[in-house]
């Protein structure tokens, strides 16, 4: 049975304190690598349950290992962490825009860009509601900045649904998913209306989707397959999400998500050993958590970017809807955002 969230965060702080004292114990392991360093990890609450997975499981079986605190953000919010050097690992749920970019070299920031496992953006809805199937174009009369304070009841969207107010929860602005799915949904990342309930934690949604029969949210797969006894995943344009429709991008909500690691500090050897053990067990804990993992063939292709420290970004300052992993790798990194 998978962790829940809260039991994760106690073994979490649990064993990374296990570790910690171990090797204050053992002067060979912290000749290895200092027990007093931190590795601090921050960002998108969609890769807030893998980070926190590798981060316990890192913790548990590396003694001698860095003590490493993971936080959630938002993608955006991470980045100005991440930007001013406060954070050595950032969790995205998209890639690093323009802005970003530009303050991080501002900064004197650099950053090695690893996708580390595929996402399927659920829409979700009370089990009460009739409503099991949608379509991108639905979906974007819901959301689109025209439907604010004019859309207001499921009927209006499609006649055949139920006579009911539309209740709407989501991703806040700071958030990678609500940058993927305005996007995605709507046509323009960062195009929405704004009468809905906003947030950066992906649980407050599924609470305000479980105590209102009318409401409708979304958010990553793995919080649905963390609540998919409690919550109804709609299929949108005749595709139900699942790790296989994910991975094979029938799926049309299908993305990757993303780690960032701070380049100079990877040549800390603890920072260095938690970013290879992320790569190297990123798909095995994905797919513990709710995600899919990318085949070996591209984790061996993300540890020779790790060890050779590659830096910058394929996408040159934008975000993407539709990608693929493999033509993705074979672009050229850089550092300079393109219009």
């Amino acid at each position: 049975m998978m962790m829940t969230q809260a039991l994760r965060r106690v073994a979490l702080a649990a064993t990374a304190a296990f570790a910690l004292a171990a090797c204050g114990n053992n002067a060979n392991q912290q000749g290895a690598g200092s027990t007093s360093e931190s590795i601090q990890v921050d960002g998108s609450s969609t890769v807030f349950p893998l980070s926190e997975a590798v981060a316990e499981a890192f913790s548990t079986t590396q003694r001698g290992g860095a003590r490493v605190t993971v936080g959630e953000s938002g993608t955006g919010g991470g980045f100005r962490k991440f930007c001013r050097g406060e954070t050595q690992v950032q969790g995205a749920s998209r890639p690093i825009l323009a802005e970003e970019m530009e303050a991080c070299a501002a900064a004197g920031v650099e950053y090695v860009e690893l996708p580390i496992a595929f996402d399927g953006l659920t829409v979700v809805v009370n089990p009460a509601n009739t409503v099991r199937a949608t379509t991108i174009e639905e979906l974007r009369r819901m959301w689109e900045p025209a439907a604010e304070r004019q859309i207001t009841n499921w009927r209006q969207v499609n006649p055949s649904w139920p006579d009911q107010p539309l209740l709407l929860f989501g991703a806040g602005t700071a958030s990678g998913t609500f940058d993927f799915f305005t996007e995605a949904v709507v046509g323009t990342a960062k195009s929405s209306r704004t009468d809905y309930t906003p947030t950066e934690d992906d649980n407050v949604t599924v609470q305000g989707v479980l105590g209102n029969p009318s409401a409708i949210g979304y958010f990553g797969y793995a919080y649905y397959e963390q609540n998919r006894e409690r919550l109804a995943a709609l299929s949108i344009n005749g595709v139900t999400p699942s790790p296989e429709t994910i991975a094979d991008g029938s799926y049309s909500l299908a993305r990757p998500i993303f780690i960032y690691v701070n380049a100079d500090a990877l040549q800390r050897p603890q920072v260095q050993r938690f970013t290879q053990y992320f790569v190297e067990n990123a798909g095995r804990l994905a797919r513990e958590v709710g995600y899919v993992g990318l085949s070996d063939e591209t984790y061996a292709a993300l540890a020779t970017r790790v060890s050779e420290r590659q830096t910058g970004t394929a996408f040159a300052g934008h975000q993407e809807v539709g990608v693929d992993i493999n033509e993705v790798l074979a672009r050229p990194l850089g550092t300079t955002a393109r219009p």
